[in-house]
């Protein structure tokens, strides 16, 4: 079993995926986002590429835990890779604070505001990835 981590924006989708044995999650890339048609491709690339069973879904809830028009967002984009990859499982993963946790760590690592606006979402998905697979180790 392999996942993937999606954080899904407006501009770009994050990718992270899971190591063969489901320990560790890995930044992967950051989808540059053109049409729904490319991004489609481009993750059945990568579903491919990783032998992916599972989509890990960043859910932006807000902080006080209801569900905004970003959640709506992301529904109807995971409508479209339901219909796209009907074989890979999706799981809504809660991902509040998962930018904020990827920018301090950058920031600790003194990496340029230039250099992490090209990994943030990148890293997002890792911090969203890591949480899950966290959670059903224990």
């Amino acid at each position: 079993m392999r996942a993937l981590a999606l954080d899904i924006g407006d501009k770009t989708i994050g990718i992270a995926a899971s190591d063969l044995l489901g320990i560790t999650a890995q930044g992967v890339e950051t989808i540059r986002r053109t049409s729904n048609k490319d991004d489609l491709k481009r993750l059945g690339e990568l579903v491919t590429q990783f032998e992916a069973t599972t989509f890990i879904i960043g859910f932006p809830k807000n902080m006080d835990g209801t569900e905004g028009e970003r959640c709506e967002i992301v529904k109807n984009f995971a409508k479209k890779l339901g219909t796209a990859f009907p074989e890979v499982e999706q799981i809504f993963w809660d991902e509040r604070l998962s930018t904020v946790a990827a920018t301090k760590n950058l920031i600790a690592a003194d990496v340029s505001r230039r250099k992490r606006k090209k990994v943030i979402d990148k890293m997002a998905a890792v911090y969203i990835l890591q949480g899950w697979l966290d959670s059903i180790r224990n």
